[in-house]
């Protein structure tokens, strides 16, 4: 029996040699990408912007500019149940007695939110110069629920326009 060799199997192949991969239009679709995204996400980012500042806290004067003028101190509280609304340095409109019981309470399952802008309503016509409201919250409420109640105080829809409320919205945490 005869061998044979071939002459593949002596001679080891030499490599070849391989080419740069060119990564330069990659590149330059990876930046109109970014580019795009940007930009776009600026645009969305501006559309949902509420003005939202924290409670300050420090010693500030009991009296106004105006004398003796108490500044009145709004606070609108989100439970289950419904809004609780009270406020400190005056009496609002239509208090009820029963600190159990909401404000403006749930109307079926759902909160009643026209029913509080018409009570922001007749407290802005009481205290025509106060603008700021504080808002807390129950630590498990739906954001959407929060976003709501500060549309619902902030401003309403008259058939002349729509007129502010009290747009300097104060975020507080929940303590219910």
């Amino acid at each position: 029996m005869a061998v044979y060799f071939s002459r593949r199997k002596l001679h080891p192949k030499e490599e070849e040699e391989m080419g740069e991969l060119n990564i330069v239009p990659y590149l330059d679709i990876m930046m109109n990408l970014i580019m795009f995204m940007l930009l776009t996400m600026t645009a969305l980012i501006t559309l949902g912007v509420l003005n939202v500042t924290a409670p300050s806290y420090g010693g500030g004067s009991s009296a106004s500019a105006d004398g003796d003028q108490k500044k009145l101190i709004l606070t609108v509280a989100i439970s289950r149940k419904g809004f609780f609304v009270a406020a400190q340095g005056g009496v609002l409109p239509g208090a009820a007695g029963n600190s159990d019981q909401p404000t403006v309470p749930l109307k079926g399952a759902d909160f009643d939110y026209d029913l509080l802008t018409q009570k922001m309503i007749d407290i802005k016509h009481t205290f025509p110069t106060t603008t700021a409201v504080i808002l807390t919250a129950d630590s498990d409420l739906p954001y959407h629920d929060l976003v709501r109640t500060m549309d619902a105080v902030r401003e309403y829809t008259a058939p002349d326009g729509k007129h502010p409320l009290f747009y300097d919205v104060s975020l507080s945490a929940g303590v219910m």
